[in-house]
């Protein structure tokens, strides 16, 4: 596929098991871009993993952690970005976020459930009711991704590779013309009378 997104980062937000590492990896590939998952550079960073971050330093240092790696990646172009799934949360975020394309992947809760169903690697899951952590974060965080410039609802039957064909059609859908100045035919000059 041959798109022109002028070069800007497309970043994939929504809930944890959503698929957006896939998803980017896919579309990266396709697009001839770069990928970055914030939550993988974190743990590079800082030398553990997500689980051990918060369990030692709390939740509100991952998300300083997070809005550090967000912004440095906002200065890059052509990335495919998968963000953690509270990226939403911190209103600074969304300043990087707006310098390129925000995809909202919209997963059923109970697609949701069925994939995170037995996942010990995410911290925010541990000894809760699953299906009602979900449900409550999905309220909290669902009109934070509402806002995202292209939502796609992920179907339950439809392979990565099928979604990414599909997310880049609904990009495509999504931009607008771009502005461009009329050229010198398109004018009508009517000269006064005398």
């Amino acid at each position: 596929m041959n798109f022109d997104f002028k070069k800007v980062n497309l970043y994939l937000i929504g809930m944890m098991g959503a698929g957006k590492s896939t998803l980017g990896k896919l579309l990266a590939q396709e697009l001839g871009y770069r990928f970055l998952d914030t939550d993988a550079v974190i743990e590079a960073a800082a030398g553990q993993p997500v689980t051990e971050i918060f369990a030692t330093a709390g939740e509100a240092a991952f998300r300083e952690l997070e809005t550090q790696v967000l912004g440095q990646a906002a200065a890059y172009q052509q990335m495919a970005i998968a963000t953690g799934g509270g990226i939403v949360l911190q209103r600074q975020n969304w300043s990087y976020l707006r310098h390129g394309i925000v995809i909202w992947l919209d997963v059923p809760l109970e697609q949701l459930r069925d994939r995170l169903q037995g996942d010990r690697t995410r911290p925010i899951l541990q000894g809760v009711d699953l299906g009602q952590k979900l449900q409550t974060l999905l309220e909290q965080r669902q009109p934070l991704y509402a806002q995202a410039d292209v939502r796609i609802v992920v179907r339950a039957d439809e392979s990565p590779q099928q979604l990414a064909i599909r997310v880049l059609e609904e990009i495509q859908k999504s931009l607008k013309p771009e502005v461009r100045p009329p050229s010198a035919s398109e004018f009508t000059i009517e000269y006064p009378q005398n």
